[in-house]
């Protein structure tokens, strides 16, 4: 077995890090763009670092809004760093917060059922649904399209459809934390300040062969 590898920051650095991100100033309602709080993401990213599924690989961000998982993972030594995302104003987002950093980050714009390029690891925290019935669907098949392992959040009350889902397409869930998310008052729709609600993470293993 390799022997462990210290990571480049700490935890807890890495969170204040991407607390300091700008968020993207106007949400848009039908693509669930809702913001991963900075110390969950500092918390999926430091488990995935420890499962070697980060340093010096390549990895994708499918969905990334202003960027908080890609500029993460190259924050903790990446080999190469994909984001993605169907909303331009959310790539200039990210672009200006990876750059902001000094982090390597390449911005795509593009709806995420054309992504097609091989990589090693998928960060996503896709729609949750909410909007859109199995809004998130096409991330997940993406997703185990172009690689292996994924790390992806989703609303703990859709457990069972996603677990058929990624089953149906090959895959293999491994359940490891669940969350509470802050939602923010994002949308006029919203009738609180902030809502909380249950996030399930999942590592989602593609079978061989």
């Amino acid at each position: 077995m390799e022997p462990a590898v210290c990571p480049p920051i700490k935890r807890q650095n890495l969170a204040i890090l991407l607390q300091r991100l700008e968020p993207l100033p106007n949400p848009r309602a039908e693509l669930e763009q809702y913001q991963t709080p900075a110390e969950v993401a500092a918390h999926l990213l430091f488990k995935a670092f420890g499962m070697r599924d980060v340093l010096g690989r390549t990895v994708a961000d499918l969905g990334c809004g202003n960027g908080i998982l890609a500029i993460g993972a190259a924050r903790l030594g990446a080999g190469k760093v994909i984001a993605v995302d169907v909303d331009s104003d959310a790539i200039e987002v990210a672009d200006g917060n990876a750059s902001s950093l000094g982090m390597n980050v390449e911005l795509r714009t593009m709806d995420v059922r054309y992504f097609r390029e091989r990589v090693e690891t998928v960060f996503m925290n896709p729609p949750f649904g909410g909007q859109r019935r199995h809004a998130d669907i096409p991330f997940i098949e993406a997703a185990l399209r172009c690689a292996p392992v994924t790390y992806s959040f989703h609303n703990a009350e859709t457990q069972k459809f996603v677990r058929r889902k990624v089953e149906s397409l090959g895959g293999i869930i491994e359940p490891l934390t669940t969350y509470k998310f802050p939602l923010q008052h994002a949308h006029p729709f919203h009738r609180k300040d902030i809502e909380e609600v249950d996030v399930d993470l999942y590592r989602i293993v593609r079978r061989a062969g």
